[in-house]
């Protein structure tokens, strides 16, 4: 096994793990090296934006949301570009995804519901009166600060999965349909403003049912479903709220409802208060025009450095799940997107171990020195579930693995860990602490 392991720089940010993937970006955890600020960098090649058809509207997207300071927007605090990669440097919401709420508890009450459906309108809201369209609302991108407020993240970044055709209208391939308009499936051009608004109204029958509105493992047939409105109701939605989803998940654009609509709509008004927040702060635009301009006197450093592979006690004990210090304040654990064991079996024992209990549950698995990446073959309804494991060494014969979704939806993430988990029964090395478990 490796001795060693890189650490990597970029300008002055130390980058971490990788905490999202997607198909034209990686998301990583990051430090400032100046003000030990942890913040999230979004890395992406830059021949495919600087050669994409949309590269203006993504720079000027991008310059407007470095603009913009609203308490439920993911803030983008820099941006920089190398030779080869375009880096944006984004505000780190520590709450994790609003997702996982769902995931562990089950659907929301429906004044809670209603708070975050609030904070979302609020965003949206403020991001289209700046000319910024999502297009891509979907639960990776709804997030929490530490307070438990509603963060979105990706405005302005959504246009890499978009192109201009001929007609001079957005068109989209999309990867979960789930939550997008029929009018984006039907790929005729849409508005993004109303395109927006559909996905916000799934995400809302989410938080109030537990459970997606437009569902079903053939796609044509969601997609059927999606274009003709066909979901039901839980029997505890409110008439308020029901009434208020039905004019939102209406299937024609023209007449759905509109944001200055829902601000009047009884349900959404109540205990509603509008943010308030300084709009104007000092902000730069030189270091967007600098890497859409791809000038290399602005290239921004990168450096790789070598350092043992082996965790020190302090290391392990913020890893473990029983042991991290954040959970001591938790009134339970909570299974999130990222779970690890320790083991005392060889890396090479365990490397086989999880081969061998993967592939009868539908998985491709790439093995490069002691990291694995299974891809299940299969497509869920997130698309398909890939999961990156690593094995690290603890002390010379104990090892942890951790087990990380890479892509895909959490809930399958879950099922698929509890499989996983009865088969790696003889390699989990049980002692009181250190045990198969979620971690924080």
């Amino acid at each position: 096994m490796s001795t060693t392991k890189v650490k990597r720089r970029v300008g002055k940010y130390e980058l971490g793990r990788t905490i999202g993937e997607g198909t034209f970006a990686k998301v990583r955890f990051a430090k400032n090296t100046e003000t030990g600020e942890p913040v999230a960098i979004k890395i992406i090649d830059k021949e495919k934006v600087l050669k994409h058809k949309m590269v203006e509207q993504i720079k000027r997207e991008i310059s407007t949301m470095k603009l913009i300071k609203h308490p439920n927007v993911v803030r983008i605090y820099e941006v920089m570009g190398s030779k080869t990669k375009i880096y944006i440097v984004l505000e780190y919401a520590t709450g994790g995804e609003l997702f996982d709420t769902i995931v562990n508890h089950g659907r929301m009450r429906e004044d809670e519901a209603r708070r975050y459906f609030q904070q979302l309108i609020n965003a949206v809201d403020y991001c289209h009166s700046r000319g910024v369209y999502h297009r891509d609302l979907k639960p990776e991108n709804l997030l929490l600060d530490s307070h438990g407020n509603l963060k979105v993240s990706d405005f302005g970044l959504s246009a890499l999965s978009q192109q201009i055709k001929d007609d001079g209208l957005l068109h989209t391939t999309c990867g979960t349909p789930n939550y997008v308009a029929p009018e984006v499936l039907e790929d005729q051009g849409y508005d993004g403003a109303m395109a927006d608004l559909w996905s916000c109204g799934v995400i809302l029958f989410v938080l109030l049912a537990g459970y997606l509105p437009f569902e079903d493992s053939n796609l044509m047939t969601l997609y059927k479903k999606i274009s003709n409105a066909e979901y039901t109701f839980p029997p505890w939605t409110s008439f308020p709220a029901k009434r208020l989803l039905t004019r939102i998940l209406d299937p024609n654009p023209m007449t759905r409802i509109t944001i200055p609509e829902i601000l009047e709509d009884e349900w959404f008004k109540k205990g509603y208060k509008r943010p308030e927040f300084d709009e104007k702060y000092d902000a730069t635009l030189d270091d967007v025009d600098a890497v859409f301009n791809d000038s290399e006197e602005h290239h921004v450093t990168e450096k790789k450095e070598e350092e043992p592979v082996a965790l020190n006690a302090f290391e392990l004990i913020s890893r473990s799940a029983g042991l991290n210090l954040g959970n001591l304040f938790d009134s339970e654990q909570e299974f999130k997107r990222e779970t690890r064991f320790t083991s005392k079996c060889p890396p090479k024992e365990i490397v086989r171990k999880i081969e061998e209990a993967a592939k009868p549950l539908g998985f491709d698995v790439q093995k490069k020195n002691y990291k694995l990446r299974l891809a299940k073959v299969k497509a869920g309804r997130k698309g398909n579930l890939n999961v990156a494991t690593e094995i690290l060494q603890v002390a010379p014969s104990l090892h942890m693995v951790e087990v990380r979704k890479a892509k895909g939806d959490t809930l399958e993430f879950h099922k698929f860990f509890k499989n996983l988990s009865k088969t790696l029964k003889d390699v989990v090395w049980k002692s009181e602490d250190l045990q198969m478990q979620p971690a924080a």
